[in-house]
Order: C-alpha cells, then sequence, then structure tokens
C-alpha cells in the first residue's frame, strides 16, 4: 500500500512504525474472511482492510477523525484473527492500538460515552473498587430485564442504558473471598526446579481468584516457586485497547518496576499470566516502551520472560494423578489474545488430552466470542451475536465443560450456557491431584 507522509510525520517514531505496517498491506482481502465484524456486518469498513484504509486517511491527514471513522474503528474487537490469516504479515494490532490513541487524544465522544469509559477506565483495574462496583451490580441485577436492548441489531452507538443493561448481565452471582496478598511467595513441594512471578491481575483476582489459585497448586506441585510480586498493577490491557495510552503506558512501567526488582532479590525464570488477554500487552510491553530510555531495556526483558501458563507448563512433565477424568468431553475455547496474539493454539489442548481429558474442537474456532475487554459493554448487540454464535458451536460438540484461557471470554460464554466454563488450569490442577472444579 502507497503511503505519503510527510518527513516531518515519518520523525514521529509511531508514524514511522504505522507507515512501515501499511507497506505491508496489499490489499489481497483474506483477513475480511476471518473477521468477525465483517461476517456478521457485511460491511467493507468492518473488515481489517477497510479499517487499515480509515487508519491510514487518519494518520496521513493528521486530522481529527470523523464519526463515522470513530464507528468502525470502536467497532474492532482486537482480536487479530486478521494477523493469523494475513500473509503479507501486516502487524495490526500496533497500527489500531495507534489509531485509538489518536481518537482518544483528537476526537471529542458525546458526555454519556466519555462517562462511561471512564468509569471503565477507573474501575476495572482496580480491584479494591471493581469489587465494591460488583457488589452494587449483584444488588442491581434484576433491574436488566427493565432496561432497553436491542438484540440481533448492531446500533452505531449503544445507548447509555443498553450498556448498563450488558454491565448488569454480567455481573456474577457472587464473588468468592480475595485471594492471597500480594508480597506471598509459596514454596515449592520438594526439591525446587524454579521460580516465577504470577500476574495476580485486576478483575480476574475479583470474579476468579479460584484460578491463580489453581495456577500456585499446579506449579508448587512440581516444584516451582511462585511469587505474587509487591508493587504489581493491572497490566494496561483494558485502558490500552480504549487508546488511554498515558494510563497503559504507567501501568507497563510500575510492572516492569515491580518484576524487575523481583528478579533482582532472588531471581526469576519466567512471568506467568493466567489471563490470555493480559498475557499478549505484557509480551508487547517491550514495543510499548520502545522509545523510554529509562525503560526499554528492561521492559524488553520482561517481555522475553513473559509467558502464558500453558507455555510454561509445557516445559514441565506434569503429574496425572486423577483417575475418574477419562470420561470428561472438554470443548475447548482458543481465546483470541491466546491463539491470534501470542500464536499458542494447540499447546493448551495437548496438555489437556495428555492428562486425561476427552478434548474437542470447536467449529468457527478462529472467530471471537466478543468479549473482548470491555467490548461486550460497550458494543453489546455485536457482542450477544458473536456470543450467541460461539455457544451455538460450542454445543455442537456436545461437552461436559468448557476449557478457556481468558477470564473475559469465560464470563462471556457462561453468560449464554448452562455448561460449566472453566480456566485450562483449574482441569490440569484437578488431573494432577488438585480439587475437582464445580462441574454441575
Amino acid at each position: 500500500m502507497k503511503t505519503e507522509f510527510s518527513l516531518a510525520q515519518l520523525a514521529d517514531p509511531d508514524i514511522a512504525v504505522a507507515d512501515k505496517i501499511l507497506r505491508a498491506c496489499v490489499h489481497c482481502g483474506f483477513c475480511t474472511a476471518t473477521c468477525p465484524t465483517y461476517v456478521l456486518l457485511g460491511d467493507e469498513l468492518d473488515s481489517p482492510r477497510g479499517r487499515i484504509y480509515l487508519m491510514k486517511q487518519m494518520l496521513e491527514k493528521d486530522e481529527p477523525p470523523t464519526t463515522d471513522v470513530v464507528k468502525h474503528i470502536d467497532r474492532c474487537l482486537s482480536c487479530l484473527s486478521c494477523m493469523t490469516t494475513c500473509p503479507s504479515g501486516v502487524h495490526y494490532m500496533h497500527l489500531v492500538d495507534q489509531a485509538r490513541v489518536r481518537i482518544e487524544k483528537t476526537y471529542q465522544r458525546p458526555m454519556a460515552d466519555r462517562l462511561l469509559r471512564s468509569v471503565l477506565a477507573f474501575v476495572l483495574p482496580r480491584p479494591g473498587v471493581f469489587r465494591i462496583a460488583m457488589t452494587l451490580a449483584r444488588i442491581g441485577r434484576p433491574l436488566a430485564a427493565l432496561l432497553p436492548t436491542t438484540a440481533g441489531v448492531a446500533s452505531p452507538r449503544p445507548s447509555l442504558l443498553r450498556r448498563v443493561k450488558a454491565m448488569l448481565a454480567l455481573a456474577p452471582a457472587t464473588l468468592a473471598p480475595s485471594g492471597s496478598a500480594a508480597g506471598t511467595v509459596f514454596p515449592a513441594q520438594g526439591a525446587r526446579r524454579g521460580r516465577v512471578a504470577l500476574l495476580q491481575g485486576c478483575a480476574q483476582q475479583v470474579l476468579a481468584p479460584r484460578i491463580n489459585e489453581a495456577a500456585i497448586r499446579v506449579l508448587t506441585r512440581h516444584g516451582i516457586e511462585v511469587v505474587l510480586a509487591p508493587d504489581e498493577q493491572c497490566c494496561g490491557a483494558l485502558t490500552h485497547h480504549m487508546g488511554r495510552d498515558d494510563d497503559a503506558l504507567a501501568s507497563a512501567r510500575a510492572n516492569v518496576r515491580a518484576w524487575t526488582a523481583e528478579a533482582a532479590r532472588r531471581g526469576l525464570d519466567a512471568i506467568l499470566v493466567t489471563t490470555s488477554g493480559c498475557g499478549t500487552v505484557i509480551k508487547d510491553y517491550g514495543h510499548m516502551l520502545r522509545e523510554d530510555p529509562q525503560f526499554a531495556a528492561p521492559a524488553a526483558t520482561v517481555s522475553a520472560l513473559a509467558k502464558d501458563i500453558s507455555e510454561y507448563l509445557g516445559t514441565l512433565e506434569l503429574q496425572t494423578q486423577a483417575a475418574d477424568i477419562s470420561d470428561i468431553v472438554v470443548a475447548y475455547h482458543s481465546a483470541c489474545s491466546l491463539q491470534h496474539g501470542q500464536k499458542i493454539r494447540e499447546l493448551p489442548k495437548e496438555l489437556l488430552s495428555k492428562n486425561g481429558f476427552v478434548v474437542k474442537d470447536v467449529p468457527e474456532s478462529h472467530l471471537c466470542c466478543g468479549s473482548a475487554g470491555t467490548y461486550n459493554i460497550l458494543q453489546p448487540d455485536i457482542a450477544t451475536r458473536l456470543r450467541d454464535r460461539k455457544v451455538a458451536n460450542i454445543a455442537s460438540v456436545r461437552p461436559d465443560v468448557i476449557a478457556a484461557g481468558n477470564i473475559g471470554c469465560m464470563m462471556q460464554i457462561a453468560s449464554g450456557t448452562s455448561v460449566p466454563v472453566v480456566h485450562t488450569i483449574e482441569l490440569l490442577d484437578w488431573a494432577t491431584g488438585g480439587p475437582r472444579p464445580e462441574l454441575n
């Protein structure tokens, strides 16, 4: 794709990156076949190729985006399926991230939209505040039935009440007690074979602390010492995908400091992540902070240390102990951030199968479930259609349980099915001697 950036524009490191990405695109359109919004809506501007044209025009003209441009960029899930499909290696993720920052800085959203986004950006990364919000949402959940819905319609700008309805619908019926505190060290059982930091997460530690508890049990059971690093913050993914670059980079710097300090104290073999959406961003810290003279090198080191929990477990020889799992049929949902963002596709299924479960592939596994961070709140109509499509595909394999590697996907899918949804690590914990997850 030909670009027309000026030399002054190309002096900006971000524009230089955008120019390289745009020039790699050959207009082939392969991406349209696997883009969830294009599959649903059939609009070229709701495909990666269409959005690339819009982003190119916005960046080249160096002008505030129009309402129509914002509409189509907002509809992008950042599922990155297009990057898996693209034969030319177009790094769409870095381009759309840059476009969102530009929109956030130069476009005046309606007041209700700005207010909701500010609330989400403040609440979600702070576990204490998020727990209070979830408690209030549980109280207000019965009111969701009274709020308006436009199911099956892709509204250009869903109303505030429609978005509130989506938030209430996702609120869990109960909240588990808080997990272990930051700074806690879990010693290895037997001879120590390694030492890792485990990302505590923000929303996950409120919604499902059992996930990290299962990970800690599996790791320590196999000789790995686990530390929850003090001073760790939200990974920054939620604010990053909302275009709030300053907030995201502040979180990234705080985590780089925290993990670098932990590595200096007693060493780290890896930084493990049980939420794949977080993992994709942490692995990108090196790029995000590449122009920061103080943080560029340590951020690159942190990104190199970051691993999804399945990646690390793939290097261990897990000891299967459970005897009653061979007839459990697992539908494995491959989170977009794992299969497209981190290129981890087969390993989680192999781990489950190797440890005794019957694993079934889900049709259209490349398509997003509609969660995508805050997408199921900000774009509830499209998200609901994607969820229903995903649930129907899962139902076709008649599973006993659904496994996924991302809390957002788990909550989204669970809101549309009665089949139990658990994290992959919970099943591996059970298989290697841990408690049986709730499957009823």
